[in-house]
């Protein structure tokens, strides 16, 4: 290992995140552009200094998205041009970043702005001794949630690039990201996610997305989730389907087909009429799933299997949860059964 790559793993040995997902290692900038690149998408890399440079690249993929460590040494000018395949969310961890996003520019920094870069619009970015946490996601998957959210059909969508940390819709962003990461670094590389785990995700994360940061379909979105308050039969038709559905990975493309709706009215009128959002009342209907298997269950069942079959992935939070709405944990009720 080179002087620069050592001398980058002190420095962000606090910082570093997913070490086991490691795919790139290198002081040499060809490669590093070369390797990162197969990941990302070509680009060019120029260092200030090249003896100074490193770089390093870790991704934990998933289906539609993945979360991705990178940090380099030094002060290192990227220039990808427009994205193509995919959306690019950037947390800054270490350092700064000064980031070009067609007209715009700003400066990204831990705890006061974040980036969010559209797969069509240009961008080159200088990153001084940096490193982020970044999200990817699949550019169709966002699009066609987008056309409908919308109702129009599928298209580009371009968002306000600068994400401010200290906003609620920004910080719930940047929490979401940080979980994601600690999940896969529980789960490790041969880990997995249910699917019923992975499409809550992605659920979530196009929700950050399409309703909490601004873009060019916003207005659009607006305009089209009105009404969502007198349609009390479609939403008790997506309360039945979420019911029967409970313990299947959540579409709410599927949800607001099966209602009539659009997904953005049946997300309003959720917390209108019902005063939770579709995810607490699913979360509510899978322990009460959770409760109904442990009362029947046999000596050799395992917790923690049925709650993964379940969708739930942070077991904690769920025995938690399960607590406030049983009065006991999972185990107690495991152990009154086997009594």
């Amino acid at each position: 290992m080179s002087a620069a790559v050592q001398e980058m793993s002190t420095r962000c040995s606090q910082a570093e995140r997913l070490a086991e997902f490691a795919r790139v290692t290198t002081d040499d900038v060809d490669e590093a552009a070369e390797q990162i690149g197969r990941i990302f998408c070509p680009h060019h890399l120029t260092p200030a200094q090249a003896p100074g440079f490193s770089a390093r690249h870790n991704c934990a993929a998933f289906d539609g998205f993945s979360v991705n460590y990178v940090a380099y040494g030094g002060t290192v000018g990227i220039n990808p041009g427009c994205l193509d395949r995919f959306f690019l969310v950037q947390i800054p961890l270490t350092g700064t970043a000064h980031i070009c996003a067609g007209a715009s520019g700003f400066d990204a920094a831990p705890g006061r702005t974040a980036s969010l870069l559209s797969p069509t619009v240009p961008t080159r970015m200088m990153w001084r001794d940096c490193a982020q946490a970044i999200l990817l996601l699949d550019r169709r998957m966002v699009e066609q949630r987008a056309a409908a959210l919308s109702g129009r059909t599928a298209g580009a969508v371009e968002f306000d690039p600068a994400i401010d940390l200290n906003a609620p819709s920004g910080r719930q962003l940047q929490v979401s990201l940080a979980e994601l990461m600690r999940l896969a670094e529980g789960l490790g590389p041969s880990g997995r996610l249910s699917s019923v785990a992975m499409a809550d995700w992605r659920e979530a994360l196009l929700d950050h997305l399409l309703n909490g940061q601004r873009h060019s379909l916003s207005n659009a979105i607006e305009t089209f989730s009105g009404g969502a308050e007198r349609l009390p039969r479609a939403l008790r038709a997506a309360r039945d389907y979420l019911l029967d559905n409970a313990g299947e990975p959540l579409d709410l493309a599927q949800l607001a087909c099966a209602s009539g709706i659009g997904i953005r009215a049946l997300q309003l009128g959720f917390r209108r009429h019902y005063g939770v959002s579709i995810s607490t009342m699913l979360l509510d209907m899978r322990l009460a799933g959770l409760h109904a298997r442990l009362a029947r269950a046999s000596a050799d069942v395992s917790i923690t299997d049925i709650a993964f079959d379940l969708g739930f992935t942070h077991l904690g939070r769920m025995a938690g949860a399960y607590r406030e709405k049983f009065g006991e944990t999972p185990s107690v009720t495991l152990r009154r059964r086997m009594s």
